[in-house]
């Protein structure tokens, strides 16, 4: 509270205020005018054509100030608020026309910059705070340079001002202006959290009027999903064909080697050729061998594309991976609701890929994942007592866990400090 004066966040929110009150009076004025002048123009077929163009124009007016306004509460506020996507109409002029008419984010920035009338002048009322504080603050020093009369004739003492507009004092001695000092210091006190008011409500507005709309932004979140769902199906196959082709592939060239190799010796022992049964039994083993291998990997390459244990739900799924862990782990699960098969395998590959990090990177000697149903999402939580600072960046998996997560419309949080414990929660769609 004391503090709060001196921080350069209360300086900045100041400053936005300050150049923010011109602006949005200016800009909010200006294009009420001219919105009014094309809407009163439209009444009349004549100069109908008139005012389209005047509203036209008082819409570019509105993403123009839009824009300026973006960009002040970026650089004084650390607000970033993504730009709306340009409008580019095509066709013949009557149909472009329209298009600038009916042009959705050009409405929403006249109506921020029409309600932005008096959250500017609550802006101005804002540095007043400052002023006055400050002012009050010079008041002995402006009593020893000007004395207790600084105009001729004046019969009040000097004047100790308030940012309220009643209950007007004046100081007639020195020792008043002391008076005037702390209630400089008490404004200067009260100042800051009067301009965050002001800051807060211009922050919601430029969020719900100046930013992309909820159906661009939706339309731009599922192209983000669809790309990173391409992504992760592409990845998926490729991996598919590195194993087969690295792997399975492998094994089973060396058992049809194998085999070929047996029947040139049996064909050879028909002729009259004599018949090394020890060769011959080597070839077999080694055929057996490779053709076992290869039906493991083939197995472990169908477990990870999906596994079997998800047959029975991804409880009785959870518990067979945690059986497996080198580290003991607490399971609780409550999913009175069955997920989709692609929310289970999304699930289950999260709370395996995070217990392999456990085990991998956090030191932990226990860890804990915790599934439960609520308000129709899945919440699967994995924690653990290690050392904590698990990172998005640092390559630990959680950014491919991410990325599938995203394509489903779920979420990811990573609790992490430095020393410990750790906690990630993955929040999904109970359906895909």
């Amino acid at each position: 509270m004391v503090r709060a004066p001196f921080t350069r966040r209360a300086w900045a929110e100041a400053a936005y205020c300050l150049v923010g009150f011109p602006l949005g009076l200016a800009g909010g004025v200006l294009l009420a005018v001219v919105l009014a002048l094309g809407a009163g123009f439209t009444v009349t077929v004549v100069l109908v054509v008139v005012g389209a163009l005047l509203l036209i124009a008082g819409l570019q007016l509105a993403r123009a100030l839009g824009g300026v306004h973006r960009w002040l509460a970026t650089r004084l506020l650390g607000d970033r608020t993504p730009a709306p996507p340009p409008l580019r109409p095509a066709g013949r002029f009557v149909t472009r026309l329209e298009a600038r008419l009916w042009d959705g984010t050009g409405w929403r920035s006249a109506a921020y910059a029409l309600v932005r009338l008096p959250v500017s002048c609550q802006g101005a009322y804002a540095v007043l705070w400052w002023v006055v504080g400050l002012i009050n603050l010079t008041a002995p020093l402006r009593w020893a340079v000007f004395g207790q009369r600084p105009e001729p004739g004046s019969p009040e003492g000097m004047p100790v001002l308030t940012p309220f507009p009643f209950g007007g004092l004046d100081a007639d001695r020195f020792a008043g202006t002391f008076l005037a000092v702390a209630i400089g210091v008490g404004t200067l006190l009260c100042a800051p959290w009067v301009t965050r008011l002001t800051t807060t409500a211009d922050r919601r507005l430029i969020g719900a009027l100046l930013g992309p709309g909820q159906l661009a932004a939706r339309v731009r979140d599922l192209e983000v999903t669809r790309a990173l769902a391409v992504d992760d199906a592409v990845a998926l196959l490729r991996r598919v064909e590195r194993d087969l082709h690295d792997g399975a592939q492998v094994r089973l060239v060396a058992v049809a080697m194998s085999l070929d190799m047996i029947r040139q010796r049996l064909m050879a022992s028909e002729g009259g050729g004599a018949l090394d049964v020890v060769r011959l039994r080597q070839l077999v083993d080694g055929a057996h061998e490779n053709a076992t291998l290869a039906l493991t990997e083939l197995r472990d390459l169908a477990r990870g594309i999906h596994p079997p244990v998800l047959d029975d739900g991804l409880p009785d799924a959870l518990a067979t991976l945690t059986a497996r862990s080198t580290i003991p782990v607490d399971l609780v699960t409550e999913v009175p609701e069955r997920p989709t098969p692609a929310i289970e395998t999304i699930a289950y590959f999260c709370a395996a890929e995070l217990l392999a990090n456990v085990i991998k990177h956090s030191g932990a000697d226990r860890a804990a994942i915790t599934v439960a149903h609520l308000d129709g999402r899945l919440f699967l939580q994995v924690s653990d007592d290690g050392h904590g600072g698990a990172d998005t960046e640092a390559g630990t998996g959680l950014t491919g866990l991410m990325q599938r997560i995203r394509t489903v419309d779920g979420r990811i949080d990573v609790n992490s400090p430095e020393g410990g414990p750790t906690a990630v929660t993955v929040e999904l769609p109970l359906h895909a």
